[in-house]
């Protein structure tokens, strides 16, 4: 088997408060490109949605551009940029740095099948 999508050509697109994300579904991969704008923040813009008191997502990203702020529900805490490969397993919250736009592309498969649905 073989399938090949364009990131210019979402299968969806999913709006909440400053970002968004743009979906692509293909067997066994679940691949989102993900938009926050600054002063986004997930328990501020996401956590309405998700009901939850932190994000409970498993991510597996690649930041693309901006910088962005991630602390676990333990305490630990990293700052992401441009380059920067991350796993951040649930239980975290994180934030926008600065007033660049974060583009991080997602390959966890969770993020683009339950991110941000209401």
């Amino acid at each position: 088997m073989l399938e090949v999508k364009t990131v210019g050509k979402p299968d969806e697109r999913r709006d909440f408060p400053r970002g968004h994300i743009e979906a692509l579904h293909l067997s066994g991969l679940d691949f989102a490109v993900a938009t926050f704008e600054p002063g986004w923040r997930w328990s501020e813009s996401v956590a309405p949605l998700a009901g939850t008191g932190s994000c409970m997502i498993h991510h597996n990203g690649y930041v693309v551009r901006g910088r962005m702020r991630i602390r676990m529900d333990d305490g630990g805490e990293s700052e992401i940029g441009p380059g920067d490969v991350f796993v951040c397993t649930p239980g975290h919250d994180a934030w926008v740095v600065g007033d660049e736009q974060v583009v991080v592309f997602d390959f966890a498969g969770a993020m683009a099948n339950e991110y941000a649905r209401g």
